[in-house]
């Protein structure tokens, strides 16, 4: 199983989302062709009504904390309620180009 699906899997179970897209952005940066590293998150669920951004983000770090203990190097989250989402009219902001980290 490849990490994408590795991590649609675990937040599909974990947080029974209404909207879920994971996008491996890793070839936007720095590294190796095929890696798995640079991941974005667009996940609508009806578990991060009445919670703060951050408590959103703590309970994906819970769900993905294997992964994030080395595979993964850098992942945007973007969580919304049913009513944040249909306010964004269904679409999530764009991830900023890689400048290279170090090397730029």
């Amino acid at each position: 199983m490849n990490m994408q699906t590795e991590i649609e899997a675990k937040l599909s179970h974990g947080l029974a989302p209404m909207h879920l897209h994971v996008v491996n952005e890793s070839s936007q940066h720095n590294v190796p062709a095929g890696s798995e590293s640079h991941f974005k998150v667009v996940v609508v669920s009806a578990l991060f009504e009445g919670k703060m951004p951050i408590a959103r983000h703590r309970m994906i770090n819970a769900l993905l904390a294997e992964e994030l203990n080395g595979k993964i190097h850098a992942l945007a989250l973007h969580t919304y309620t049913e009513g944040e989402w249909q306010k964004t009219s269904g679409s999530a902001p764009m991830s900023p180009p890689c400048l290279g980290g170090s090397k730029a």
